[in-house]
């Protein structure tokens, strides 16, 4: 069966190919769409963990996408909390997300290096309410003392550091204040507790305890970033994911009907002879299915080929894309492309079984 079965592929180079690129498309756009949304995700949990926070507190009208609610606290509130008992850094940020979603983070350079130091590669802290700080990605090719414009004004780069400080770019809080008429506010509080995480709960009661800081929210980073999953931050990626998975499959379900459905007429003789020789329905529909299936295999393997080159090249190109192949995605991908290629290859295949013998060896 199995020579049989390369054989008739072979035979029909151009439509085997087709198909086999049928089922690349498929597992190409699957794996893209999660690539490009969790990769979003895992790098925003990863830059997070990288500020070195254990807690942070926000006023309750902010949402979980910090930066995409207006700055509404005091930078003052971060002296009372600076003064509960085992915190040892409270950081004022002022968060602004521009209209090409880029996180522009305002802060006081003091206690955010505190929180955790940043690494410098080139340059140092702010010289002047100008000053910005960018990491390695956003600074790869510029130097100290380039200009840069962002939120409509030039700032001079006087530092670049490792990525995954919570943001890419970072300014005075005062100079934030002032570009956005957000003077002396801030979008929320990072701490850093005394050998986390001992006291985070006695933190976390002290702060909400505290005279006007009852309405804030208080979160444990790590809390925080368990509940940050598709399901839990958006419906609309699991939509999206649907709709993806579902223009795929069908894009796969046609190409393969098409093909087996056209390799079954075009063999009506040879699946005469198999019957009248005594091959059974089962042996024909296994015929049919077994060729679907190798260039399912082959189809699959070219579409997780080509979707991990294609990280590659857009990781190398930008860097900041967080185009990331989710494994666990991959291996739903290869049960979808090859369930969506027998399903379109089973009415074929049960056609081809029924054929009369005496029938198909008269066909012309």
């Amino acid at each position: 069966m199995n020579k049989l079965v390369v054989g008739n592929l072979v035979h029909r180079p151009l439509r085997s190919v087709i198909s086999a690129f049928a089922v690349a498309i498929e597992v190409i756009m699957i794996l893209s769409i999660t690539a490009i949304l969790m990769g979003k995700l895992n790098g925003f949990k990863d830059r997070t963990n990288g500020i070195g926070m254990d807690m942070f507190v926000r006023p309750s009208t902010t949402n979980n996408f910090i930066g995409m609610s207006p700055a509404g606290a005091s930078i003052k509130v971060a002296d009372i909390i600076a003064k509960i008992p085992h915190v040892a850094v409270a950081a004022p940020v002022n968060i602004q997300i521009t209209s090409s979603f880029d996180n522009i983070y305002g802060i006081d350079f003091q206690s955010y290096d505190a929180l955790l130091p940043f690494v410098f590669q080139k340059g140092g802290p702010f010289q002047g309410p100008y000053d910005i700080i960018v990491d390695d990605y956003i600074g790869a090719g510029k130097n100290i003392g380039d200009s840069i414009k962002v939120i409509d004004h030039t700032f001079r780069i006087c530092g670049i550091v490792n990525h995954g400080k919570g943001g890419r770019k970072f300014i005075p809080i005062d100079t934030m204040g002032k570009i956005t008429f957000t003077e002396g506010k801030a979008t929320a509080f990072y701490l850093r507790t005394e050998t986390p995480p001992k006291y985070e709960d006695q933190v976390k009661q002290d702060i909400l305890a505290t005279p006007g800081m009852q309405s804030y929210n208080v979160v444990k980073t790590q809390e925080y970033l368990n509940a940050m999953t598709p399901d839990t931050l958006t419906p609309a990626f699991n939509i999206g994911l649907e709709v993806v998975i579902g223009i795929a499959v069908v894009i796969g379900f046609l190409v393969i009907f098409q093909s087996m459905y056209t390799a079954v007429m075009e063999r009506t003789r040879e699946i005469g002879i198999l019957k009248s020789m005594g091959a059974s329905r089962t042996y024909i529909v296994a015929i049919v299915l077994s060729e679907t299936g190798l260039l399912a295999a082959c189809g699959i393997i070219l579409g997780i080929g080509a979707s991990f080159a294609l990280s590659g090249v857009l990781n190398a190109k930008f860097p900041t894309l967080d185009f990331v192949i989710n494994i666990p995605y991959v291996w739903k991908a290869i049960v979808i492309a090859f369930a969506g290629a027998l399903l379109g290859a089973f009415y074929p295949a049960l056609k081809a079984a029924r054929k009369d013998p005496i029938d198909a060896l008269s066909y012309e």
